[in-house]
């Protein structure tokens, strides 16, 4: 069944990013989208009561990213999406410098590779609200399950051939040792300095800038953006530039 004029009123008003997509985009992703409400389970924590909304909205957002690509299952390692009204703290390790690190954390979403994803509302909508700040959480933990999808979660989806994974290890892995570079000096990227944490992250946080600040990254990072655009069959800079698309064969 097709979504329901009500439903795609409701994608319109919440989703600016879906201007950018043409009718036969809008058709797949409406495919997706039914597959993903099917498919996953929504669970709501700190009183967060899920209603049709809260699905459609994660789910949209999460379909753009599968659009073009001639996936066939709807994140298939996914089986709950966790959702909080909130920003929400949790325990946290990690390792800096050779040092484990213990203690809270806030946090806005993450994605477990057990088959688990966590969103905080109010950031997926205030993620989704503007669509040039190069911050979207869905778009961020989404491209972790991607990722996982692969196996083991370390910045590199699956890609299918050799020569485009070491493209991706070359250009990807280049970018992410300058990114660390210049968060150590306290230099400004148009790539957020949270993708300095791990190749992992990396991956998240340059998926959110390709489809948030294309433009910007495409003059910056000339490289990192055609793996991107080879990975999503999609070219956001000439989009939101008008221009026709320059997509590889």
């Amino acid at each position: 069944m097709p979504l329901s004029e009500a439903e795609r009123a409701l994608l319109d008003a919440r989703l600016p990013y879906l201007r950018f997509l043409d009718e036969k985009d809008r058709v797949e992703l409406e495919g997706h989208v039914q597959v993903f409400l099917d498919e996953k389970y929504f669970s709501g924590c700190g009183g967060l009561e899920i209603d049709d909304e809260i699905r459609l909205v994660i789910a949209a957002q999460a379909c753009v990213l599968l659009l073009r690509r001639g996936v066939d299952a709807v994140y298939p390692g996914l089986v709950t999406v966790v959702v909080y009204p909130h920003a929400y703290v949790t325990d946290a390790k990690r390792v800096v410098g050779g040092i484990v690190l213990e203690g809270k954390e806030v946090r806005l979403g993450e994605s477990w590779d057990r088959g688990t994803l966590v969103l905080s509302w109010d950031d997926v909508l205030k993620g989704a609200v503007d669509v040039h700040d190069g911050h979207n959480v869905v778009f961020h933990e989404f491209a972790h399950q991607l990722d996982q999808q692969a196996g083991g979660g370390t910045g590199t989806p699956a890609l299918g051939s050799r020569s485009r994974h070491l493209a991706w290890a070359r250009v990807l892995g280049n970018d992410y040792r300058d990114l660390v570079e210049q968060v150590q000096k306290h230099h400004r990227d148009v790539i957020d300095a949270y993708g300095a944490t791990n190749p992992a992250e990396f991956f998240a946080v340059v998926t959110e800038c390709f489809f948030e600040k294309p433009g910007a990254l495409k003059a910056k990072h000339p490289a990192l953006y055609d793996r991107l655009r080879d990975f999503y069959r999609r070219d956001p800079a000439a989009i939101a530039a008008g221009r026709p698309e320059e997509l590889p064969g």
